[in-house]
């Protein structure tokens, strides 16, 4: 526990898709002085992202979906160049990313590596993050993928250059972090 954090009270917000919460607490300054705080936390439960890659073929596999708030923030599409991802949904994050693998993109993966958990966007969503890599050959394709109808889902499925992929990172065809992270994971470690 944080001795410097007291009197946590929190008051909800919303509940309508996820749980939105305002905190007010007391929180001591460097200076020893007790402050009232207050914050919003966006609760969403935890997720799990994984990145599928062929070493033979130099490719990476991501898909791409419309996100409504990156619509809103100036994304004219609205559509995001992403790895496979999706909340825990009460899953361990390992069952969580084999299952949004087949799911989204088509692939039946057995095997996924655990890179890092990371917190996206602490200042604002509980949200810890999963990230994962996978190996993948052609023949492990199950399924179109694509997602799931009765989750809403619109994705399309990219099969894309290993390379190709980490230059649209410096283009902004790719904007989503976790994606950057774990394109930069196999860079950085030489996998790819």
């Amino acid at each position: 526990m944080n001795s410097k954090v007291k009197n946590i009270r929190m008051v909800l917000l919303s509940d309508n898709w996820y749980t939105l919460n305002k905190v007010v607490f007391d929180y001591k300054m460097p200076n020893g002085k007790w402050v009232e705080q207050a914050r919003e936390a966006y609760d969403r439960g935890n997720g799990a992202a994984v990145l599928l890659y062929n070493k033979k073929k130099q490719t990476v596999i991501l898909i791409s979906q419309f996100r409504m708030p990156t619509y809103l923030n100036g994304n004219e599409s609205g559509i995001m160049i992403e790895a496979c991802a999706g909340l825990l949904d009460g899953d361990d994050p390992e069952t969580c990313v084999i299952k949004e693998a087949e799911e989204e993109s088509g692939f039946r993966v057995s095997k996924v590596e655990k890179v890092l958990e990371a917190y996206m966007s602490p200042g604002a969503v509980t949200e810890i993050l999963h990230l994962y890599i996978a190996e993948y050959q052609d023949d492990d394709r199950v399924n179109s993928g694509g997602g799931l109808e009765d989750e809403q889902e619109d994705i399309t499925v990219l099969e894309v250059d290993f390379k190709k992929a980490v230059s649209m990172i410096g283009s902004g065809e790719i904007k989503d972090a976790k994606t950057i992270m774990l394109l930069q994971h196999l860079v950085i470690n030489k996998i790819m």
